[in-house]
């Protein structure tokens, strides 16, 4: 059988076979400038022709990762989105997830999906809390992890104490690969730790984003284009993080133990290119994944196998549709297979299957391990659920956390129930929030990790549904699953039921009014456990 390959964004062949498979996802605090370094690396790998400013005004220059009406008028990712484009005979799936902490959950599940992250930091600000904590979900699966710090074209802080920061922080070995000359105005470009190469940011048209060969740091080429000081200064810099940073371990940085540091602007579209070229040489092809009863599934395994780690509804409201992003984690897909769903056991053959460009899409005729796949669906697939060839293979490590916010639902118009149900069900599925449906009846109560969410959820629903809905505060503070013996559990949903609700998926859930009454009901009812996150199956 011939082997046909795939036609990028760009129109080039994309190569095919797992082992050419780079996915990653870029993680940062909100304004650090993911979104506007996604652009620049979609533009460097050809998949665009201008890559958008994500504060310009104008259909034409709006960022291409942020898709959603709210996202393009609020300058943020509030969704998940999913790129394909090939570079340096490699075919890359980036994951553009979002920054702000209110919607940490989709994120979560996104990490879940790749094989490496890229981590933007502000050089102004170093370390964030949002970044830590996207790190911390980073270690938790030993994902691969480059840094680029971002904006060295405005003032920022020392480069040294940026470096600390990662180190003391995030407790990784630090190894910068090129190295920044002057910050701010001052801001001259990079030299390359490891090439012995100077980068120019800018200069005369001829010689703009130029790249001087060294045969080191004292060599009189490299003193004749940059300031004495600044040359001197580069001198000391460059000496001292040589001698005081190990040199880049690919196997060190594959294990998670060690980041490679580039520094640059994305605004400027400078620094871009060598990440890339970073991430072409070093990031892990697919990596096995975690599968039920302490299996692991390997990418090279001949039958296909793939996991749902997120639903989007609505990508092309026209059709009112709904499509599944499917991480294949084995074997060689090709469209019209018959894979079996784990959670249900039937059969589910797959005939459009979609790559994505952000909102746009294109059809895929053959897929490997590490690409992320649309499979069109209506509802019979959700976030967790495993597709595979062979029988049994259930992929974990997909969570529901427990809400920090909770609220009633105010539908203005009683007539539209229905459709809030349905638009209800759909959010949930996509992660966009959490959806109880109390046992005595009354409001639909929906969770939520932050306020934006709450934004979020509304808009959609008048945009997208039709439904025109408000939020008033409920008189819980935390949502906790019910667990353990079958009795036990229809117990206390008789003797609590005014204080119960069901998921979506009609599991129990317990709603609390505050921390003492939480503590009480654990200590009365000793044989059951109340979970603060519960696996998707």
């Amino acid at each position: 059988m011939t082997l046909h390959t795939l036609e990028s964004p760009a129109g080039t062949a994309v190569p095919t076979g797992a082992t050419s498979r780079r996915t990653f996802a870029i993680i940062s605090h909100p304004d650090a400038g993911k979104t506007t370094l996604t652009e620049k690396l979609l533009l460097f790998g050809g998949a665009i022709r201008l890559a958008g400013d994500v504060k310009a005004r104008g259909d034409r220059r709006r960022a291409r990762s942020d898709w959603m009406k709210i996202e393009q008028a609020r300058g943020i990712s509030v969704t998940t989105s999913v790129m394909t484009f090939d570079y340096g005979g490699l075919a890359f799936n980036l994951l553009d997830t979002p920054g702000h902490e209110d919607f940490s959950e989709d994120t979560y599940r996104t990490l879940t999906a790749v094989d490496s992250a890229v981590m933007v930091i502000d050089a102004a600000k170093g370390i964030e809390p949002q970044t830590r904590k996207l790190f911390e979900v980073c270690r938790l699966r030993d994902v691969p992890i480059m840094t680029f710090v971002n904006k060295m074209d405005r003032e920022a802080l020392d480069p040294f104490e940026l470096l600390d920061q990662i180190a003391d922080q995030l407790a990784l070995d630090i190894s910068p690969i090129t190295w920044p000359v002057g910050m701010g105005q001052d801001f001259k470009g990079c030299y390359d730790l490891t090439g012995d190469r100077m980068l120019f940011l800018e200069g005369p048209r001829e010689r703009a984003g130029n790249v001087i060969a060294c045969s080191g740091l004292d060599d009189p080429v490299l003193a004749a284009h940059l300031p004495a000081r600044l040359h001197a200064q580069l001198t000391e810099e460059a000496e001292l993080a040589r001698g005081g940073y190990p040199t880049f371990d690919p196997a060190s940085y594959r294990q998670g133990h060690m980041t490679g540091v580039f520094f640059g602007s994305a605004l400027r579209n400078f620094g871009v290119r060598e990440l890339l070229d970073g991430l072409a040489r070093y990031a892990p092809p697919p990596r096995p994944q975690p599968a039920a009863d302490d299996r692991t599934v390997d990418p090279e395994d001949e039958r296909v196998s793939g996991f749902v780690f997120k639903v989007q509804a609505n990508m092309d409201k026209n059709h009112r549709d709904r499509v599944a992003f499917l991480r294949l984690c084995s074997g060689r897909f090709q469209r019209g297979m018959k894979l079996t769903q784990t959670r249900t056991g039937k059969t589910l053959a797959v005939h459009n299957p979609i790559f994505f460009f952000a909102q746009d899409r294109q059809l895929a005729d053959e897929a490997w391990a590490g690409d992320i796949i649309g499979v069109p669906n209506h509802g019979a697939l959700r976030v967790g659920d495993t597709l595979s060839e062979a029988a049994g293979v259930r992929f974990t490590g997909l969570p529901d956390f427990a809400p920090e916010i909770l609220q009633r639902v105010r539908l203005d118009d009683p007539m539209r129930a229905k459709h809030l149900r349905t638009a209800l069900s759909d959010m949930a599925e996509e992660g966009v929030t959490q959806v109880f449906k109390p046992l005595t009846g009354g409001a639909w109560i929906v969770g939520v990790v932050g306020a934006l969410q709450l934004d979020v959820l509304s808009t959609r629903l008048d945009s997208e549904y039709n439904v025109k809905a408000g939020f008033e505060t409920a008189p819980y503070t935390t949502a906790r699953w019910v667990s353990g013996p079958k009795d036990k559990v229809e117990q206390f949903a008789e003797k609590q039921r005014a204080a119960c609700a069901e998921d979506r998926d009609g599991a129990l859930v317990f709603l609390a009014r505050n921390a003492w009454e939480m503590t009480r009901i654990q200590e009365e009812w000793p044989d059951l456990t109340f979970p603060t996150t519960k696996e998707r199956h």
